[in-house]
């Protein structure tokens, strides 16, 4: 219809060969990718089924290996036993997850804390034999603990991030941790007797975790840390005991975070050295620590932050040394000690923005010794000492009370 010159819109919708073939491309596409899902879908599901019949499979024979290897280790022989120590640390290489990994550390742990007969010596040759036999067992799983835990965490073999319980074992066989990280988890000490061996942990780094040796007993033993970085974990000594020329020796080490804890520790016949360590962070405390021979030492240490602190201990007959120790907004605090006899040195140490305290103190006898030391007086030494100052204590000029 023609209207005033205006002809009507034809309405009538029309499709020509190109589009419609395009439409049907597209509708094949459609359902072509609805089919790739669907495809996808059931493949995704079935390599899902697939990897737990692989987890259960692998867990089955885990377990008829781990019975096998802990019946070894029962064994009345000891060859047989040195089997099963190799078995179950392989299962524990081979461990599908982390926790059966954990469960062959257990049992690995367990055998060393079992008791077991003291040397009867050469009089009885056979029990003594046996006796050596049995000892190598032990030091084998010692020795297999320290190569796992050397390895990088996430690596084939390693065991960082696993836990050791070693409570109440007898060590006489040196561990190695050369280098070892320990970023989580939980190596525990606690109450073992530590007996002519090595614990060395040279080079460690420290950032998580606890590494307890709280109430152990080294005689002729040393525990080494020289070069290692503390910057996150807790590793306690607390209440332990130090006799028979028994060492800790933190030499070089970095401290920027953590905890290394001697509270309440005996140290009668020990050394524990600090000596050039870097600590501008955490806390190192023998608070409350008993030191009756042998030393402490922070000589050459750089304090820049942190704390060291001496909160109640008890000094008499033993050297507690500063010298060249340089404490710049650091604390030392020797807050409530008790110093009888024995030695306190800060020779040439440099005291600047850092604190040094003597809050409360009880100081009579022994020999206090801050010749050349450069910064102000500690707190509440003057007190501590009384006037007139003794001749066993050694102060520069400047700090000298006036008559």
């Amino acid at each position: 219809m023609y209207l005033l010159d205006f002809q009507e819109i034809d309405t009538t919708k029309k499709l020509d060969a190109k589009t419609l073939f395009d439409l049907v491309k597209l509708s094949f596409g459609v359902v072509a990718g609805a089919g790739a899902l669907v495809a996808l879908v059931v493949a995704y599901r079935r390599q899902r089924v697939d990897e737990a019949g692989a987890h259960r499979e692998a867990t089955r024979l885990h377990t008829e290996r781990f019975s096998q290897a802990v019946d070894k280790l029962g064994s009345d022989s000891p060859a047989v036993r040195l089997g099963g120590v190799h078995a179950l640390a392989g299962l524990a290489d081979d461990a599908p997850d982390h926790n059966l990994r954990q469960t062959c550390i257990d049992v690995l742990c367990a055998y060393l804390r079992l008791p077991h007969t003291p040397d009867p010596g050469t009089a009885e040759l056979e029990n003594h034999h046996l006796y050596l036999a049995l000892r190598e067992v032990r030091h084998t799983i010692l020795r297999l603990i320290g190569d796992h835990y050397r390895r990088p965490e996430g690596t084939h073999h390693s065991w960082q991030g696993c836990d050791l319980d070693l409570t109440g074992v007898t060590i006489d066989g040196n561990l190695d941790f050369t280098g070892a990280r320990f970023t989580r988890g939980a190596v525990i000490f606690r109450g073992a007797t530590f007996s002519g061996c090595m614990v060395n942990f040279n080079g460690a780094t420290f950032s998580g975790g606890t590494v307890s040796f709280g109430g152990a007993t080294f005689s002729s033993s040393n525990v080494f840390c020289n070069y290692a970085t503390f910057s996150g974990s807790t590793v306690l000594f607390s209440e332990a005991t130090f006799s028979e020329d028994s060492a800790v020796s933190c030499s070089e080490a970095t401290f920027s975070g953590g905890t290394m804890y001697f509270g309440g520790a005996t140290i009668a016949g020990g050394t524990v050295y600090f000596s050039d360590a870097t600590i501008s962070g955490g806390t190192v405390s023998f608070n409350h620590a008993t030191i009756s021979s042998e030393s402490v030492l922070f000589s050459g240490a750089t304090i820049s932050g942190g704390t060291v602190s001496f909160l109640g201990a008890t000094i008499s007959g033993a050297t507690v040394s500063f010298d060249h120790a340089t404490i710049s907004s650091g604390a030392v605090s020797f807050n409530h000690a008790t110093i009888s006899s024995g030695t306190v040195y800060f020779i040439r140490a440099s005291i600047s923005s850092g604190t040094v305290t003597f809050g409360d103190a009880t100081i009579s006898g022994g020999t206090l010794d801050f010749s050349s030391t450069t910064g102000p007086a500690p707190a509440g030494l003057l007190t501590a000492i009384g006037s007139p100052v003794p001749t066993t204590v050694v102060l520069p000029r400047a700090w000298a009370p006036i008559p």
